[in-house]
């Protein structure tokens, strides 16, 4: 029977992004909805937003969706609560310090470049596959300081089938495999879930038995301490931070640069103007000097992000009676929603808003909870600079060598999983460009 079920409705959140649309179409800044088994509140407004992330936060929790994510980064900065997180994040916020991310960005160029020399003119390919291939190798350098190249395809496939698969496998479907016996889909995320801890735990072995300095994520985090407590990791918590890192740093940026791709091929003026820009920066030899000059390339960037946010959906949870701005209460025990992808979109914040257009970061108009590809206040995205930099500096990098020519005229559609994916390929021809 559960077999059925999910087979019929395998990916829950698939109807969600055009019916939260709708609901913010019509009725605005605040909406209550109802789905089976229970009413939700979506918020479309900077000001009740920043209640939810900031001036109450304490007053929520992560909603039901968010903690089911446990199953798979386990008790790790995405997923805890209070006062673990805050703990947490005092524990691996060096591994993110401006200066840790420097050394990471040398490392992004080097795999940039690397995948520039192994690619030529006529290549066809998933440009979704193939930037998941390199986000891959940049996480895995510069988060353990290794080369997963030898063992990327059992990687690439077990992230695949873990983020696939999840919905279906931990939502509230899941919760009768219990009465009903494991699924398909489950077991196949958990075999894959087990993949993956086998390389990670494999990895943290190896880490705890050498004598020599590293400088990759993973050994920061073994050795880090909290600074008010002096509390170390255990080989578990290394674990979930490690996933949750490995994940996010991989998943995230890969789907960010595919609709980057998809809408520079989309939009030849603004694939130009890039262009001319990453001409004029040159061949990079240093990033850190590059990246302040690559101007509009970061708002290309940024604005692929607002259209596209991977990050889609940000749930919560009352914990008590809670009044938000503008005298709305929500009641103990409500799951509250906030859909980036919908709010990114709203005409009040953004004129003309499904048009991509770079330029629009230019003014300083758009209010600070109406942007939110990295989420806002405490929980904002601990790697934020690090996706800015790697995001603007790949661009750069293959963009210089190559133009990224779409083959195909349909639309593409989105599959909302954890993260925001295209469904199916995303067909790219490459075509070389004489570059001085």
């Amino acid at each position: 029977m559960l077999e059925s079920v999910l087979r019929l409705y395998p990916n829950p959140f698939s109807k969600l992004p055009p019916y939260i649309d709708d609901l913010a179409r019509r009725y605005g800044d605040i909406v209550y909805f109802t789905l089976p088994l229970r009413g939700f509140v979506l918020l479309n407004h900077p000001d009740q937003i920043k209640d939810m992330l900031v001036t109450q936060q304490h007053a929520f929790i992560k909603s039901y969706g968010a903690r089911t994510l446990r199953y798979l980064l386990g008790q790790g900065l995405l997923t805890s609560e209070e006062p673990q997180h805050r703990q947490m994040r005092r524990i691996v916020q060096p591994a993110f310090h401006h200066h840790r991310v420097a050394q990471y960005v040398r490392t992004m160029l080097e795999c940039a470049n690397q995948w520039t020399a192994s690619y030529a003119d006529g290549t066809r390919f998933d440009v979704h596959t193939a930037m998941s291939e390199l986000t891959l190798q940049i996480a895995s350098r510069t988060l353990f300081g290794v080369d997963v190249s030898d063992a990327a395809n059992a990687v690439r496939a077990a992230l695949h089938t873990t983020l696939q698969s999840y919905p279906a496998a931990v939502g509230p479907l899941a919760l009768l495999k219990e009465r009903f016996g494991r699924s398909p889909v489950s077991r196949a995320f958990e075999r894959a879930r087990a993949q993956l801890d086998t390389l990670i735990y494999a990895l943290i072995a190896q880490r705890r038995g050498e004598s020599i300095e590293r400088t990759d994520a993973l050994s920061l985090l073994l050795e880090a301490s909290d600074p008010e407590t002096g509390y170390r990791l255990t080989d578990e918590q290394v674990r979930d931070e490690a996933m949750t890192l490995f994940l996010a740093g991989h998943e995230t940026t890969a789907n960010a640069l595919t609709w980057t791709w998809y809408l520079l091929a989309r939009n030849p003026a603004v694939e130009a103007r890039m262009h001319a820009e990453v001409d004029a920066v040159g061949a990079i030899e240093d990033p850190l000097e590059a990246l302040p000059r690559l101007e509009y390339t970061r708002r290309v960037f940024r604005e692929a992000m607002r259209l596209y946010p991977p990050a889609w959906i940000i749930g919560r949870e009352t914990t008590r009676d809670v009044t938000l701005a503008g005298g709305y209460e929500l009641p103990k025990g409500m799951t509250v929603f906030v859909c980036p992808l919908s709010l990114h979109r709203r005409e009040v914040f953004y004129p003309n808003p499904l048009d991509f257009h770079p330029d629009r970061w230019l003014r300083n108009d758009v209010p600070q909870f109406a942007y939110l590809p990295f989420g806002g206040g405490a929980r904002r995205c601990i790697g934020e600079e690090f996706a800015w930099s790697e995001g603007t500096l790949l661009l750069a990098v293959l963009a210089r060598r190559f133009r990224f020519i779409l083959e195909t005229q349909r639309e593409l559609e989105l599959q909302p999983l954890v993260t925001l994916r295209p469904k199916g390929d995303v067909p790219i021809r490459l075509e070389s460009r004489s570059v001085r």
